[in-house]
Parts: C-alpha cells; sequence; structure tokens
C-alpha cells in the first residue's frame, strides 16, 4: 500500500474539512437574521437592553436573567424535529434545513473520501477524487437551494416580529443579515471550490514523478 500526499491533494482534504465545518457552524448558528435593539424597563432605574436573532434552525431572544445579557435564551426552532408547529419552526425554513442537512451528509461521506485519498486513488476502477469531486458539487447544490429558500420565509410572522411589517420574501425590513448567513455563503464557496480543486488534486497524484517513486520502492511519497 502506497502513502501518496501531494500539495494539491493535501488543499483538498483540508478544504473539504473546512467547508463541512462551516456549514455545520453556519446550520447551528441562530445568527442569520439580527434584529434591531430591544430595550425592556426591569424598574424605574435599570433597563435590560438585548439583540434577538433567528437562523435556519435556531433563535436568541430576551435573555434569561436580568442585567446579564450573556444569558440570551438560545434555543432551537425544531423543539420536535420536523413535527415542530410551522408558527414554531416555519415550513420554508424545514425544507432548508434538510437540504442543508442532505449537503452535510454528502460532504461528511468526501471528507472520509479525501482522507481515504491517501492511501487509496481508486474505487470501483474510479477515480477517487473524480467521484469525489463530483459528488461535492452536488453536495453545493443541495446547499444553494437551502440557503435561496431562507429569505423566501421572511415575509413569515415569525421574521415580521421580528424585523416589522415591512419584512417580505428577500426584503429584510429593519434586520440585517448575520454572521450564519455570510458563513453558509462561505461555506457553499468552498465546497465549490473544494470540487475543483479535486480534479488538480488527481493529477498530482497520477504524475510521473509520483511514478518515478513507487519505482523506486518508497511507499511514502510526499511531493510539493
Amino acid at each position: 500500500m502506497y502513502v501518496i500526499v501531494t500539495l494539491r491533494s493535501l488543499l483538498w482534504i483540508l478544504t473539504t474539512l473546512m467547508s463541512t465545518l462551516l456549514m455545520v457552524s453556519s446550520l447551528l448558528s441562530p445568527y442569520w437574521l439580527i434584529g434591531t435593539k430591544q430595550v425592556i424597563t426591569v424598574d424605574d432605574v435599570n433597563n435590560l437592553t438585548y439583540i434577538p436573532s433567528v437562523g435556519v434552525y435556531a433563535k436568541c431572544g430576551k435573555p434569561l436573567r436580568e442585567f446579564d445579557p450573556r444569558t440570551s435564551n438560545c434555543v432551537t426552532l425544531a423543539v420536535r424535529g420536523l413535527a415542530t408547529e410551522p408558527s414554531i419552526f416555519p415550513t420554508i425554513w424545514k425544507v432548508s434545513t434538510v437540504f442543508i442537512c442532505i449537503g452535510l451528509i454528502i460532504m461528511s461521506v468526501t471528507v472520509m473520501s479525501s482522507l481515504a485519498s491517501c492511501c487509496f486513488q481508486s474505487i470501483c476502477r474510479k477515480s477517487i477524487f473524480t467521484v469525489s469531486g463530483a459528488t461535492q458539487a452536488v453536495a453545493a447544490i443541495f446547499y444553494i437551494m437551502g440557503i435561496m429558500l431562507y429569505p423566501t420565509g421572511w415575509g413569515l410572522a415569525r421574521v415580521q416580529n421580528l424585523c416589522g411589517r415591512d419584512a417580505s420574501p428577500f426584503y429584510l425590513g429593519d434586520c440585517r443579515i448575520g454572521i450564519g448567513l455570510y458563513t453558509a455563503a462561505l461555506a457553499t464557496a468552498l465546497t465549490l471550490v473544494s470540487a475543483c480543486i479535486s480534479f488538480y488534486a488527481e493529477k498530482s497524484t497520477s504524475s510521473d514523478k509520483v511514478q518515478d517513486h513507487i519505482s523506486e520502492g518508497q511507499t511514502l511519497i510526499c511531493l510539493p
């Protein structure tokens, strides 16, 4: 068995892993939409200030403890999974979550295949790089569909309560886009980049230099 690592194949592995971790972080983030600052009068002297937010799968609301904004009430929308009431977990966001999760499952498989590519360059007589790269492109399509479905729910009552009555599909109203949505977009872009790098990784691991090292009897081959 040969262990072959090149700069391009290592870059492909790291990009695949990074894009997957970023999407997991984004899915669990409650900061896709950031509302306006809210002030609650606690007594005649003190006020409680917090900023509500909502993601595709979680939300943050009023802090649990007075005078301590760090204890914001951040919880999941999917209290009962996909069976959660649409008023709590909108149907369109359920579909968005499903698409993103399908993409994550696909990418999780390619993470394992990218690690295995150091030892096995083919699977069922087909290049593991080509198969994984094509699979990553499919995962990116699921990501894009999930992300594009999210803003179609901005006209729902849940979002209007956060962003004002002017909020509508693809219009934020009084809200602003949070780090969670930007992270999802970045993860999608990295997934597409990873799919492209896979083809260059294949060329680098099947180059003449690699074959020369194999002919010399080397089992651990590291090339730039």
